[in-house]
């Protein structure tokens, strides 16, 4: 049933549900993208797991969320199941076998997993200001911070940095808005909490050092397979805007450091989105429009983005229309949405004379699904009703164990596991308050020794004007000076320092990319 350059993906039934004829995804169209969507219960884990499977076997690099912990299974070996026997034999699967495939674990929070981290440099404001839900105006004050730390030269590496950073701008916003533009108080002051709630939420797991580098999820082990990048995001999803932030941030990572390859026999990595719904709800127009941009852009790179959703209705238009390997599992058409729901995805399959595409989907069984993918000249291919067949690995979880076994001998383990601090914006910005602090208490400490021998005598005095006299408690009576203006304090001449040494460093501006990311 295996064929070289094409992915086993199930066996099509004919109308009287005889066997027509196996199905395959032609792997030099594997990053054309696409997309995999049913009802809750449906099959989509199993679907997925066995599109991970074989482009693994096919040497091709995976990343993928698990969201339920399911898709750990997959780093065991299978179990011989009655249903997956009985399903490999219905189909004709004779060259079923159980495996365990090469999975590398990752956890934002280092818990079922290798820490994984970016710096707030690196995501950049718009992906920031989305990960904050920002009004326009907020997320030109971050814009603006944004600006001032890449031409300063202040690294961006936790929150602790920003936080350091939008203080400052705020205190100073007079004399920094005269090059950067209008800087609200109001909107840094909503900022600065809106940061204090990310880091409640747990965002603060996610900014810091090591950063992680997306070579590393772009393995291969010695025997030529892909390794497997699963993302534990059971307890990632209590926040659904920082995990659909976060793998938008991994795509534009992507797209911005891979170099341009064009069309390849195989992709060069391919990328499970699930949940898929969470990007895009609620989404400003601009990301949106970026995120097209990216997605249809970023095949030339040799990277496939598959989106794993219930409903269709989820993905835009624009991006739907870029997706050209197609899984439909079963939808239930109970509501006027969810009838539209069932018509669209019939709408986007190139029709089969053989049975009304609308009619099928609501009648699909648990693991059958409608698929079409691109064949010859990147022409879809007619739909066809097929039985999925059964994954080679664990269908399930695997235990904390064997998980742990699995990140001990990883080819990462010990390279993200232990946080950096490195200096960066905050330790920047404290140094030079500190010098420029040092400098005008020594410059205080000069004035006032200067002074020491003036007298008051031959000096006009005037009451209630800053020359009072005053009695000693040896009785003498003396008069207190006061200056006609209210120095500054310390700590503001130190900050002026930093406001003027930042905004003198132009020319020195670090290059972002489509979505805001650093381009290296």
């Amino acid at each position: 049933m295996l064929q070289e350059g094409s992915l086993y993906l199930g066996t099509s039934r004919n109308p009287d549900d005889s066997l027509n004829k196996a199905e395959y995804l032609a792997l030099k169209y594997g990053n054309r993208h696409g997309i995999v969507t049913g009802a809750t219960g449906t099959g989509k884990t199993v679907t997925l797991q066995v599109l991970a499977e074989s482009f693994s076997e096919a040497g091709v690099p995976v990343f993928a969320s698990d969201i339920k912990g399911d898709l750990s299974g997959i780093a065991a070996m299978g179990e011989p199941k009655d249903w997956i026997t009985q399903r490999a034999e219905q189909i004709g699967f004779t060259d079923f076998a159980p495996a365990e495939f090469p999975v590398i674990f990752w956890d934002l929070y280092g818990e079922k997993g290798h820490r994984v981290r970016t710096t707030v440099a690196e995501m950049g404001p718009l992906l920031l200001s989305r990960l904050m839900n920002a009004s326009e105006a907020q997320e030109g004050a971050l814009n603006i911070a944004f600006k001032i730390a890449d031409e300063g030269g202040l690294p961006l590496m936790d929150l602790k940095d920003l936080q350091a950073l939008l203080t400052y701008m705020a205190e100073h916003a007079t004399e920094l808005s005269s090059q950067f533009g209008l800087i609200s108080k109001a909107s840094i002051a909503t900022l600065q909490r809106g940061l204090l709630i990310l880091e409640q939420q747990g965002a603060e797991n996610f900014f810091g050092e090591p950063a992680l580098k997306v070579t590393d999820i772009m393995r291969t082990t010695n025997d030529g397979r892909g390794a497997i990048s699963i993302l534990a995001a059971d307890k990632l999803m209590m926040n659904p805007r920082l995990y659909a932030t976060f793998l938008l941030w991994l795509l534009s990572e992507l797209f911005e450091e891979l170099p341009e390859v064009g069309d390849l026999d195989k992709p060069k990595l391919v990328f499970f989105f699930d949940e898929a719904h969470l990007l895009f709800n609620d989404a400003p127009k601009v990301l949106l429009e970026r995120v097209e941009q990216v997605v249809r852009l970023i095949r030339s790179k040799g990277v496939g983005v598959y989106f794993v959703t219930q409903n269709p209705l989820d993905v835009p238009e624009t991006v739907l229309a870029q997706l050209g390997n197609r899984v439909q599992h079963a939808l239930r058409a109970y509501t006027p949405r969810e009838q539209k729901a069932v018509k669209t995805a019939a709408d986007t399959f190139r029709p089969n004379p053989a049975f009304d595409c609308a009619d099928a989907i609501s009648q699909l069984g648990i693991g059958e699904a409608l698929v079409s993918t691109l064949e010859a000249k990147g022409i879809p291919s007619m739909v066809e009703r097929t039985l999925i067949r059964p994954p080679s690995g664990k269908v399930g979880p695997i235990d904390d164990a064997t998980r742990q076994k699995v990140m001990n001998l990883s080819p990462v383990a010990g390279q993200y596991d232990v946080d950096l601090d490195s200096e960066s914006a905050y330790e920047i910005l404290m140094a030079r308050a500190k010098k420029a602090a040092d400098a005008e208490a020594a410059r205080q400490a000069a004035e006032e020794k200067a002074a020491g021998g003036d007298s008051a005598a031959g000096r006009w005095t005037l009451p209630g004007f800053g020359d009072e006299p005053t009695e000693t408690s040896s009785g003498r009576t003396t008069t207190k000076r006061r200056s006609g203006y209210q120095r500054e304090s310390v700590i503001e001449a130190a900050m002026k320092s930093a406001a003027r040494s930042v905004a003198s460093s132009v020319g020195r501006a670090l290059v972002r990319g489509i979505l805001g990311s650093l381009k290296r």
